[in-house]
């Protein structure tokens, strides 16, 4: 094998090697962009079932909801 040869399999090789990490490094990045969307999501729908809860306790809601299905009979 002459030295050219050698020398160009070696630059392909590296360029080759370069590429495959770079698409491995983006590809791993978007997935982690993806789960921090879904844990701020995750959390905002932890809030406002927290909310739901609040209000469907709430003593008033319960009467207002008794009062409420009294009416519809």
């Amino acid at each position: 094998m002459d030295p050219f040869t050698m020398v160009a399999i070696i630059v392909v090789a590296a360029i080759s090697a370069g590429a495959y990490k770079t698409h491995r490094n983006t590809r791993h990045d978007g997935q982690l962009e993806d789960m921090n969307g879904l844990k701020e999501e995750v959390q905002h729908l932890k809030e406002r079932i927290k909310t739901l809860e609040t209000i469907v306790t709430d003593q008033s809601y319960r009467v207002k909801s008794e009062i409420d299905g009294l009416r519809d009979r």
